[in-house]
């Protein structure tokens, strides 16, 4: 019972971290500037649908991807650690990364999933966390996992919906740091799926 609050903590913050829903709701005021609630509310709902459906897939998956392209775990948790740590280092560095940019978007209901839903909620970053916590779990501790992201999509609908006010309350500057301790917390959790990649990849887990 331990190991599985510990496993949810664990999976809850880095769900947390890498979508980043406060960050994400300043560019979901952007992305919807102008439109209005409804159209808003559409938007939201749909994004974060589509974004739970995709790491859903990915989750259920992973495991016949992995034996389709004959890819290790050893070689998966580094090469996501590096990835997922880059992500985090440009976050650092206040800016944002390439995995999420945004250039020249319409005012349109297809923004739900383009580029709300794919890549900014469910891009490379949340894939591959998603994947890795269930690389080696549990069928309790995978559909753990898809509860947990689930929650975190109804969080960030929710956050997305009163995202006006939580600006107006604590202001940009706020968010922007909150931005930076997310960064820091997804190059941690990078730095330990390379390490956890190369203790694998030689034995050296006892």
């Amino acid at each position: 019972m331990d190991n599985l609050i510990t496993f949810s903590i664990t999976v809850f913050t880095g769900f947390f971290a890498i979508t980043n829903p406060i960050s994400n709701m300043t560019v979901f005021l952007s992305l919807t500037q102008g439109a209005d609630e409804d159209t808003k509310r559409d938007i939201n709902k749909r994004a974060n649908i589509i974004a739970f459906i995709i790491v859903t897939v990915f989750i259920l998956l992973g495991k016949y991807i992995f034996e389709l392209f004959n890819i290790s775990i050893p070689a998966f948790k580094i090469t996501g650690g590096i990835l997922i740590f880059y992500i985090g280092f440009e976050m650092l560095q206040s800016k944002q990364s390439n995995v999420k940019s945004i250039k020249h978007v319409h005012i349109d209901e297809n923004i739900a999933v383009s580029p709300l839903a794919i890549p900014i909620l469910a891009g490379p970053g949340t894939i591959v966390t998603a994947m890795n916590f269930v690389s080696d779990v549990s069928t309790i501790q995978l559909f753990l996992v898809i509860a947990i992201f689930g929650s975190m999509s109804l969080l960030t609908y929710i956050t997305f919906r009163i995202s006006k006010y939580i600006v107006k309350i604590v202001g940009y500057n706020v968010i922007s740091v909150i931005g930076k301790i997310m960064g820091l917390i997804i190059a941690i959790i990078g730095t330990g799926m390379i390490i956890e990649g190369i203790k694998i990849s030689f034995d050296l887990i006892s």
